[in-house]
């Protein structure tokens, strides 16, 4: 039988609620509704149905809701910059690693944010030329459809203009996507971008594209961002 920290555990309840899948409480201990959850998400994805949070069932939980560099985004949210003229020592760290001329926090770095998660997740996954520059993210890996652990692209001030906005797919809802990205006042955030905005969406030439099964529907509780650097 499959053996999991609490953290774990409660990754995978938000996984089983994510899909449509109700765990009950998120509590971090498979109980019997967790279970009966996860014979559920099993059994619709021909899985050996067993109510076991076993690596196969896990692997494709993961796959389905958040690919790995997703993951990585997550641990960040609330990373920020620091006020003054100081940096954020660890966003300064990722660029000398990445080989990224970011020099400080002045800088827009939603494309550096990108690059590490990208780059700690699959080490050989070629990142673009010029990672630091949002509307560069165009040309990384494939062309998808907007999905969970998609990259968007979106433009900024003016569709044709130079400026723009990347991160994480993780939603929607009717007028908007909902982006994980850095530089989203100024730190790892979550934010509602219009879709009319959207430039394109791109996924990791290593990693098959999952079949695009839809995003998941968000509520719009926030006003759109109108404005990420």
């Amino acid at each position: 039988m499959a053996v999991h920290t609490q953290a774990q555990v409660l990754s995978i309840q938000r996984m089983l609620q994510a899909l449509g899948y109700d765990p009950a409480t998120l509590d971090g201990v498979i109980g019997p509704r967790t279970r009966a959850a996860i014979r559920a998400f099993q059994r619709d994805h021909g899985l050996r149905i067993d109510g076991v949070a076993g690596p196969v069932t896990c692997a494709r939980l993961q796959l389905l809701v958040e690919p790995r560099w997703l993951a990585i985004a997550r641990g960040h949210l609330g990373l920020a910059e620091r006020d003054g003229p100081a940096s954020n020592a660890l966003l300064l760290q990722w660029a000398t690693h990445l080989g990224l001329a970011y020099r400080d926090d002045a800088e827009p770095w939603c494309g550096l944010f990108v690059a590490h998660c990208l780059r700690a997740a699959l080490p050989t996954e070629p990142l673009p030329d010029h990672a630091l520059a949002a509307r560069s993210w165009r040309y990384f890996g494939q062309a998808c459809a907007p999905m969970t652990g998609a990259v968007l692209i979106f433009w900024r001030d003016q569709p044709k203009g130079w400026t723009g906005h990347v991160g994480f797919c993780i939603g929607a809802d009717v007028d908007a996507f909902h982006l994980l990205g850095g530089n989203q006042g100024n730190r790892v955030s979550i934010v509602r971008i219009a879709r009319q905005r959207l430039l394109g969406a791109r996924w990791p030439v290593t990693v098959p594209a999952p079949v695009d099964e839809g995003l998941s529907p968000r509520v719009a509780r926030a006003p759109l961002s109108r404005n990420e650097a």
